[in-house]
């Protein structure tokens, strides 16, 4: 494998582990989030300043980025997730840049605009790809488990599910920190891929991006977000070459979807669900 289809390998997984977190969130909470790249670049952060200037080893360090972004997210989970349906969408917009400008501006730490260079290369393909696979079993086992059961009656019908006995608001807040720590380690992955990160990585387009990815993937899917970003970041590279019509074509994809299937790639089954055409 040449060194290219490498690096898509990497990109691949690496938006996979993210896109998975913002699922957790979006598809089986029913909370939707524009500003989850913030806890990508409170993990790459982490990650960086931990590995470059105190010499922890990546290992620990991405780790520690994964939980940083779970202190985060309960600290902004606290007031924000009383709000419901668009309203919570409309604040982690404001969150997500607020982070985002912070890393940007406070240059004596995170050397603002300028990025952080010097990254160890610590993000191999086996280390993405093992990572990746690690995740994908704790995520399918978790949505099995009660807690999983309890993000869909969450989803489904709050009131019902209050009624039966959920705590449906510490149900919402496990997910929103699970969601942050999965984005923590994507970023913190990606720091490690690039060698550099810099805080326009990490703006709202990439949490649009996120986003869109579950929705086109299909809400309630976790193989169907999985599909629905490994395709997006294929088309995303190949297409590299005529970048001037890249996001034209990215654009021009999703259209479609959501003209021809708006539930989604794969609407709220699972892959193994179409086995033998059977219908679910």
């Amino acid at each position: 494998m040449g060194g290219y289809q490498e690096g898509i390998v990497i990109l691949m997984c690496i938006n996979c582990i993210a896109a998975m977190g913002v699922s957790i969130l979006t598809g089986f909470t029913g909370i939707f989030t524009l500003g989850h790249a913030a806890y990508m670049a409170v993990g790459a952060y982490t990650t960086a300043i931990l590995t470059v200037r105190y010499g922890i080893d990546w290992i620990p360090a991405i780790i520690a980025g994964g939980l940083m972004a779970i202190l985060i997210a309960w600290l902004i989970g606290l007031p924000t997730l009383k709000l419901t349906g668009d309203y919570y969408a409309i604040a982690s917009i404001g969150l997500g840049e607020a982070i985002r400008l912070i890393l940007e501006n406070w240059q004596s730490f995170t050397r603002g605009a300028r990025g952080f260079p010097g990254i160890e290369p610590y993000t191999t393909r086996e280390t993405a790809v093992i990572i990746f696979i690690g995740l994908a079993i704790i995520t399918f086992n978790f949505l099995d488990s009660r807690l999983g059961r309890e993000l869909r009656a969450s989803r489904d019908d709050s009131a019902a599910a209050s009624l039966m006995g959920f705590n449906t608001p510490h149900t919402r807040m496990k997910a929103l920190l699970l969601s942050a720590f999965y984005c923590g380690i994507a970023g913190a992955l990606l720091g490690g891929y690039m060698s550099f990160i810099q805080p326009s990585m990490f703006d709202m387009m990439k949490s649009t991006e996120l986003t869109a990815v579950v929705v086109f993937g299909g809400l309630g899917s976790m193989s169907g977000t999985i599909l629905g970003s490994a395709a997006i970041t294929l088309i995303m590279e190949y297409f590299r070459d005529i970048s001037q019509y890249r996001m034209l074509i990215y654009g021009l994809l999703l259209v479609i979807i959501m003209v021809f299937r708006p539930e989604g790639l794969l609407g709220s089954r699972e892959i193994w669900d179409f086995k033998g055409g059977e219908n679910k």
